[in-house]
């Protein structure tokens, strides 16, 4: 294993992902790219959370519409989002890739494009209508790549 990618998104979960997968690929002696899949800029509009790993938000930024320059605000803010993940885990060398796309076959894509040799994501238990209307990612990403895939789980209340 010489490439581990991790998967983030702006959960608060996403600390314990990041130094989940930073503990596997440091005992792996392994590179790290932190990944953030960017969905439809409306996706971003109803998002809530207390801050993660130093980056305490973006919705003050600006309001959510489909015109390029949000799109491009949404860009900067995905990479500022895995620039304080990296600082939070300590290390300069780690890379970091901000993608655009539906989020599973943009990892799996970005993991063939890098040759990642694991992919780490975290799953969120959804009960209910949440479970039925939301992508079941880290499933979809088991079925598509072809590289292992560790998922953390995390719970949500």
């Amino acid at each position: 294993m010489k490439k581990v990618l991790i998967a983030l998104d702006y959960e608060p979960s996403a600390e314990k992902i990041a130094e989940t997968g930073y503990t596997i690929a440091t005992a792996l002696n392994a590179e790290v790219i932190l990944l953030h899949v960017i969905a439809e800029p409306a996706y971003y509009s109803s998002m809530e959370y207390s801050p993660i790993m130093g980056f305490s938000g973006f919705m003050d930024s600006f309001n959510v519409d489909l015109s390029d320059t949000v799109k491009d605000n949404i860009t900067t803010l995905a990479q500022e989002f895995l620039d304080k993940s990296k600082t939070h885990l300590g290390n300069d060398n780690i890379k970091t890739l901000v993608t655009e796309g539906s989020f599973a076959d943009s990892i799996v894509k970005t993991a063939e494009n890098v040759a990642a040799d694991m992919i780490v994501m975290g799953s969120h238990s959804r009960r209910g209508l949440d479970k039925l209307l939301m992508e079941n990612v880290a499933e979809k990403v088991l079925h598509l790549s072809n590289v292992p895939v560790v998922v953390i789980p995390i719970k949500t209340t």
